[in-house]
């Protein structure tokens, strides 16, 4: 029974953990496991010690709030960064493409021109007999 330890100090009490420390009042109460935060009548969160005497409860929601704020920023951030870099992947596979494409367009058309100047070089040569 939690009850036993008010009066004496928040150590003896936590070392039970289904206790709650109220430093305000210097009692020592049950956790009310059906609630997660302890109701304002049984004890204010700035006075609530559970688990270790050093944190209160206003103070490790606080704590908790910035380190989870920091996590989801963080992810967020992470996926923006691997969706740019998929995008500019992509756009760089369909520029190399488009490039091997243009490339292609421009050997086929040398060969084009160079069939054509060697028959119009033939040509000239039977025109004037020197093949």
């Amino acid at each position: 029974d939690c009850r036993q330890y008010t009066n004496r100090s928040c150590e003896e009490c936590l070392k039970n953990v289904t206790c709650l420390w109220c430093a305000s009042s210097r009692r020592c109460v049950e956790y009310p496991v059906r609630r997660i935060l302890p109701p304002a009548d049984l004890c204010e969160l700035r006075s609530a010690r559970w688990g270790v005497c050093w944190v209160n409860f206003e103070a490790l929601i606080i704590a908790m709030s910035v380190v989870g704020g920091t996590l989801l920023i963080m992810l967020g951030v992470c996926c923006c960064c691997c969706c740019c870099k998929k995008k500019s992947k992509k756009q760089v596979s369909g520029d190399d493409e488009r490039a091997a494409r243009e490339r292609e367009k421009r050997r086929v058309r040398q060969e084009e021109r160079r069939a054509e100047m060697k028959s119009r070089h033939d040509e000239i040569r039977r025109k004037y007999g020197t093949v």
